[in-house]
């Protein structure tokens, strides 16, 4: 499935499915809202609406990796804002794989992940010029947050940060930290 259009599909009808199997009453917005492809109410316990974006890439692979560039580096304006990124694998009669992480966390780790790779020790000046809108991270840093749909029910601020502590140790460094206005400058949390 070659065609960014139909993975794109792929993705958002997975994660509407997968909602709509869980209690939440999916919405696809078109294109026509910036930042979310879903909306969704849940329908079982309190009717809360979550804000849902969706990255899809094809193929499940260690070297999968969706790129985040600076819309998703944009910290989140309430609570209830969501990623899935979904994983398309190339057999198709295998399922995707799907990676729910709240808003913020998608900042920090596609922040991280550009800088340390832009500034990471050993590796010649200038050799690396991309800039952050051009950031990709690799399925391995959000392998924690698989099938965690379970998270959805709580307000995004309260999830745990779930990904790989090398990370935490990367944004620490002064030429890595953080994309402006994140809610962690400051006082990175534990994970």
């Amino acid at each position: 499935m070659a065609d960014t259009k139909m993975t794109k599909t792929v993705g958002e009808h997975w994660v509407a499915a997968q909602l709509a199997r869980l209690g939440w009453a999916p919405a696809l917005t078109r294109d026509g809202l910036e930042r979310t492809d879903i909306l969704a109410v849940n329908t079982m316990l309190d009717r809360k609406q979550i804000e849902v974006q969706v990255k899809t890439v094809n193929g499940t692979g260690p070297r999968t990796s969706w790129p985040l560039g600076e819309k998703a580096q944009q910290v989140e304006l309430h609570d209830r804002e969501w990623f899935v990124l979904v994983a398309v694998p190339h057999e198709v009669t295998e399922p995707p794989r799907s990676f729910v992480i709240p808003r913020n966390h998608v900042a920090a780790a596609a922040w991280i992940a550009h800088m340390h790779w832009l500034t990471e020790p050993g590796v010649p000046a200038g050799r690396r010029n991309a800039g952050v809108g051009r950031a990709r991270v690799f399925i391995e840093a959000f392998l924690r947050y698989e099938n965690r749909w379970d998270l959805l029910h709580e307000p995004t601020t309260a999830v745990p940060v779930l990904l790989p502590p090398r990370m935490r140790k990367q944004a620490s460094r002064p030429e890595v930290g953080l994309p402006l206005g994140h809610p962690w400058t400051g006082s990175l949390p534990e994970w």
